[in-house]
């Protein structure tokens, strides 16, 4: 018997203190009661009991159930409660009615609640009414329809209310939606409602969601009122858009006016501390998690399995995920690709057996990470075997995501011929990613004739990714095709394209600081140059080779200088001391010509030196990366 069943039929002993009274309104105020308490399967059987018990209810007692009935998504049951509104006589009242679009909508059943709406009398020329159609019209992805009834709202003159800009605002949640919800902002200031907190928030999350971060901030700073839910919506705004630095400015920010943060607020700070590698600023949002008591909140929990995975301590990660008592298949899944994109691809594919073992049932992400870790560390036949045992052995299809890490791992081997089979046999349609794997594992092993297929296939796809044409331009310069590195510029300039700057961070008591190509605006730079030239002779003595042997690939495209992880690393050096180790982020992937440098200068100072790129975690040590030079 399910929960509705067990509502409607179920035995249950009846409450004593209702059943010595004879008034209508004791049960009201109970299920009121019940219903703000959000103990909405009670008052579903106090509903019950108060028909069995002979008392009839009456306008105020529907409202509480119909709520109750779209928490719990109970179409039927709030049918047959339709069924008692029309048989008590109560179906005039407009908040029934009201109440009654609401169940019907979030029951996802909104051609019941636009007849509702559409049934003959006085009730319909309300707001409220017409605010429960248009927020159910939202809630069901229905924006179109929510604007023409938002329209007719209007031409009947009816008073347009926060209720309102609210439920329309709410659906405007994607970037095609923007100019919609511009012109709601322009509404809310026509009707004055711009200075309500609740409608500012909304729009407030709805210029986040469109991707509109700027218009957002502005937003942001003009609000004279703002509380949690507002520092909360421009927070999880800069994280979900990558914009990690601003995340931890409006965090530090925030806590100087002392505004409490919640679990929302630690979860978007813990996702950009992982995305800069700001290990420090973490271990004192996880210190906060404790005060607050946040501890056993898991969403937290994996997301510090992840900061710390991400920040390049394996160690503490590891740490944190064996004391977590409840693992969940994500907990599993952040600590298998923490392993993953530090090269330890065995301990990874023996974490998700484990996992297995245990009972936890693998989705499509739990095997993006381990075909990953398995593309990291060349295990391609075991990266193979799972690929297969995704469809065979756990029903799951595989998805873009996963044939492009598969293309990556057979790329990397050299085994580009059965990539490209790969690709032909798909059964979804490749994307972009896809495309691309094979773009950069022909850049690897300097097949020029299928990497300029994959460079056409991909600008079908994704015309503006600079990243591409970036690798086919590498292709070309290690051939020494001067003419292909000319075509390639003059396409990036035809359509407008400039290559994302390189940048690196690094963390120095508790400070991020940031380092472009080329960068000579730290105050710290002479030394930092000074520093760089010596290495760079001393490199050069050990490995000839070495001096300049990328930098001629990428930089024909954007004349920079140093690149950016030299820069971070030099920093590094000057300002700790002898022995530490010196950790650096960095927005793209590693050249070849700085992966040469890093090993040669580890084995100088005789420093470890870990960079984490844009594809995985790279341990110097003593002149030796723990790719082992395959990435």
């Amino acid at each position: 018997m399910n929960i509705q069943q067990e509502c409607l039929e179920g035995e249950a002993k009846e409450p004593q203190s209702l059943r010595l009274t004879n008034s209508t309104t004791l049960w009201n105020y109970r299920l009121r009661e019940l219903a703000k308490q959000r103990q909405f399967l009670q008052a579903l059987t106090l509903y019950r009991h108060m028909l069995r018990s002979g008392y009839s209810p009456n306008t105020f007692t529907f409202p509480f159930v119909f709520k109750c009935c779209a928490v719990f998504l109970f179409p039927l049951m709030g049918s047959q409660l339709h069924a008692h509104v029309i048989r008590t006589g109560c179906q005039p009242d407009p908040y029934i009615r009201t109440s009654l679009i609401s169940m019907y909508c979030k029951c996802n059943l909104v051609h019941n609640a636009r007849k509702v709406f559409d049934e003959v009398g006085p009730w319909r020329n309300l707001t409220i009414s017409y605010n429960a159609l248009i927020s159910g019209y939202t809630f069901n992805s229905k924006i179109l329809d929510a604007l023409v009834f938002f329209c007719r709202m209007r031409e009947e003159g009816l008073l347009v209310d926060s209720v309102t800009m609210l439920g329309l605002v709410s659906g405007c949640t994607v970037p095609a939606h923007l100019g919609i919800g511009m012109c709601l902002h322009s509404c809310c200031v026509k009707f004055g409602l711009d200075g309500d907190s609740s409608v500012e928030n909304c729009l407030l999350t709805m210029y986040v969601k469109c991707g509109e971060v700027e218009h957002a901030r502005q937003l942001f700073d003009k609000m004279t009122e703002k509380n949690l839910i507002t520092w909360n919506a421009m927070i999880s705004g800069y994280s979900q858009n990558g914009l990690a630095r601003h995340v931890l400015e409006l965090y530090r920010e925030m806590k100087s006016i002392n505004m409490c943060p919640d679990h929302v607020t630690l979860l978007g700070v813990l996702s950009s501390c992982a995305n800069l590698g700001a290990q420090s600023i973490g271990s004192e949002v996880e210190g906060e998690i404790e005060y607050r008591g946040f501890g056993s909140n898991p969403f937290l929990t994996n997301a510090l399995i992840n900061m710390y995975a991400r920040c390049g301590n394996l160690m503490k990660a590891r740490a944190i995920f064996d004391r977590t008592a409840d693992k969940s298949v994500i907990s599993w899944t952040a600590m298998i690709g923490g392993y993953g994109i530090h090269g330890h691809g065995e301990i990874a594919l023996n974490l998700f057996d484990e996992m297995v073992k245990c009972g936890i049932r693998p989705d499509g992400t739990a095997f993006v990470s381990v075909l990953s870790a398995c593309s990291h560390a060349g295990l391609t036949d075991e990266g193979l075997k799972y690929f297969d045992e995704m469809e065979t052995k756990y029903g799951l299809k595989p998805g873009p995501e996963h044939y492009s890490c598969l293309v990556d791992l057979l790329g990397r081997a050299g085994r580009l011929k059965e990539a490209m089979d790969l690709i032909n046999s798909m059964k979804v349609k490749p994307d972009g990613a896809v495309w691309g794997a094979l773009l950069g594992a022909c850049k690897i092993h300097k097949n020029i004739e299928l990497a300029e297929l994959a460079f056409e296939r991909v600008m079908e796809l994704e015309p503006a990714n600079i990243g591409y044409y970036v690798l086919l331009s590498n292709l070309y310069s290690d051939a020494k095709n001067m003419e292909g590195v000319l075509k390639v510029r003059v396409m990036m300039r035809e359509r407008k394209l400039k290559k994302e700057p390189g940048c690196s961070y690094v963390e120095y008591r508790g400070k991020v600081h940031l380092f472009l190509s080329g960068d000579t605006s730290h105050p710290q730079s002479d030394d930092m140059y000074k520093m760089l030239d010596k290495l760079e002779s001393l490199v050069k003595e050990i490995h000839p080779s070495a001096e300049n042997e990328g930098r001629r690939n990428e930089e024909l495209l954007t004349g920079m200088g140093v690149h950016s992880e030299k820069l971070a690393i030099v920093f590094g050096l000057l300002n700790t001391k002898p022995g530490t180790e010196i950790t650096v982020m960095k927005n793209l992937r590693v050249c070849v010509d700085c992966h040469i440098f890093i090993k040669l200068v580890s084995k100088i100072v005789n420093r470890r030196i870990v960079v984490r790129d844009a594809t995985r975690f790279h341990h110097f040590s003593d002149g030796v990366c723990s790719c082992r030079d395959y990435w």
